[in-house]
């Protein structure tokens, strides 16, 4: 047997397995995706302020008793327990791993594919004066084969098939069998990677658009979670002074009586004091309610187990106080926001992701031109193994050529170019109007911040003076110089001083939490590792 046989099957054996790695390799590597975890929490000082500072709060435990009992939470604790057992948060992790199905349908495109085929023939004719003797005919076929498409724009296939023909004619078995070789290169439209990798890289890109809107919603639930415990403290704060002025109304209400008794003040002034004590507890039930409403909206955005969560008391361990917090410079703030902005960054993709549209258009404008070629080898003989022996002999068939095609108008493909040069050029301008939307916003936010700050000693300072109001009305009350009317009043005044001087320092808190969600870094501030943390440049 000649000894370029086997290299030539060894050849044959080569280029296959070559074009199966090639095919199975040819798509770029994808990234490690980050994951969305917040099992560590940053614990600091209340609003301690650094580069990426931690979430202000006290550095205390949360403790729960059982998952029955009242609910006994920091903010780590409620951000944490959010993080983990939020249903709609549950909802939204699902996109990001829908989206990376798109990436391997389009790492499908290179996938190879095996093929085989068995056919069996049999065909019997009558014989007839004219005709030559041939009267029955039996065949048979089998292939194997192995194609592929690659990134380059080359369709590979590598086949071996084996014909065996029966003919009462001569009698004996003819076997044919056949290695062959084909490869079809496009050279204008279909070619390069450019083009051929586009899908995919768009692909990916969704992949990560859709983290980013992961985080962002992420940041939002953070913001929700923080702002409504805040809310809850406030309320029960409030309540806290509702109690304090009605018990404060009720004293007012026994003075007044006994002044009325010994004749210092007419029946009249007990209309005034019974009235306050019914304007305070008419306050105090409506702010029983809010925080009744408060409880099991906090409730739904942490989702506690239990098997009654609706019922479950909350028991704050941090309460409103004022965060020793020095912001930097507000062009510092605009700086971070334009890097770190969720949706800022998904309109730069969705420009590079039209980047990638342009491409696959522009290739479209070509025309088709493409070369193949099929190289053969076939052995004859009475037998498959002598068959196969031969194939090295003087037969074989090779095939090549150059196909053209291009529409003469190509209206579509110009269409679609068209439209894809449009596309960016409309998200270029929508990226330049969201990094001035950015700018407001942060810019908003921080001169927010500023304001509740110097508000919080304005309040202090107002909620003061009414304290000195009430003691001395109180004391011109109690020798005959007021009314009950005017205490009532300045009453009301310091309870809504003090209502007024608690709500500033809730809305110092909430505001520095808005400022951080617009400018992108809460995650960060808190110590939460959420999916594209990464900036894009």
């Amino acid at each position: 047997m000649p000894t370029h046989v086997p290299k030539l099957r060894t050849v044959f054996l080569l280029a296959a397995m070559a074009m199966a790695f090639t095919l199975s390799c040819a798509t770029p590597e994808r990234a490690e995706r980050p994951v969305f975890t917040a099992s560590t929490l940053n614990e600091a000082a209340p609003g301690q302020e650094a580069t990426i500072p931690p979430a202000q709060g006290e550095p205390e435990t949360a403790t729960t008793t059982g998952h029955d009992g009242p609910l006994e939470i920091t903010v780590q604790d409620a951000l944490l327990m959010a993080l983990e057992n939020n249903r709609a948060l549950r909802v939204e992790r699902f996109n990001p791993a829908i989206t990376t199905t798109a990436e391997e349908e389009a790492r499908a495109e290179f996938d190879p594919l095996f093929t085989g085929e068995y056919a069996y023939d049999r065909e019997k004719r009558d014989a007839s004066a004219s005709s030559i003797t041939r009267k029955l005919e039996n065949q048979k076929n089998a292939t194997l084969g192995i194609s592929g498409y690659l990134p380059t724009g080359t369709d590979v296939e590598i086949e071996a098939s084996t014909d065996q023909t029966w003919s009462d004619l001569y009698s004996d078995d003819l076997y044919a069998t056949r290695l062959g070789l084909s490869v079809t290169q496009a050279l204008l439209r279909g070619a390069g990677l450019s083009y051929n990798l586009a899908t995919l890289r768009q692909a990916r890109l969704d992949t990560i658009v859709s983290m980013h809107e992961l985080r962002g919603y992420s940041a939002f639930l953070v913001a929700q979670v923080e702002e409504i415990y805040w809310d809850y403290a406030l309320i029960q704060r409030q309540i806290e002074i509702f109690l304090e002025s009605l018990k404060l109304a009720e004293q007012q209400k026994s003075e007044t009586e006994e002044m009325i008794i010994i004749g210092s003040l007419a029946e009249s002034e007990l209309a005034a004091a019974e009235a306050e004590i019914a304007l305070r507890r008419e306050s105090l039930i409506n702010a029983r309610s809010d925080l009744e409403k408060t409880r099991l909206n906090m409730l739904r955005l942490l989702n506690p187990p239990g098997s009654d969560p609706w019922g479950r008391q909350i028991v704050l361990l941090h309460r409103p106080v004022v965060p020793d917090v020095t912001l930097d410079d507000v062009e510092s703030h605009v700086r971070v926001a334009l890097l770190m902005r969720p949706d800022l960054n998904q309109a730069r993709l969705k420009l590079e992701r039209g980047d990638l549209e342009i491409v696959k258009t522009k290739n479209g404008l070509l025309p088709k031109m493409d070369f193949f070629i099929t190289l053969g080898k076939t052995g004859y003989a009475g037998s498959f193994s002598d068959s196969y022996r031969n194939i090295d002999g003087s037969s074989y068939d090779i095939l090549a050529g150059i196909n053209l095609e291009y529409p003469l108008i190509n209206r579509k493909a110009r269409a679609l170019h068209r439209r894809s040069l449009l596309r960016k050029d409309q998200i270029e301008e929508s990226v330049q109007n969201l990094s001035q939307l950015v700018q407001v916003d942060v810019r908003s936010a921080y001169i927010e911040v500023n304001r509740t700050k110097e508000q919080i000693a304005a309040k202090a300072a107002t909620r003061a003076l009414q304290e000195e109001k009430v003691r001395i009305e109180m004391e011109k009350f109690r020798v005959g110089k007021s009314t009950t009317l005017l205490v009532a009043q300045a009453q009301r005044d310091l309870l809504a001083s003090r209502i007024s001087e608690v709500q500033t320092i809730a809305s110092y808190l909430k505001s520095l939490i808005e400022l951080y969600r617009l400018e992108g870094s809460l995650l960060e501030r808190r110590g939460i590792a959420a999916p594209s943390s990464a900036v894009i440049e």
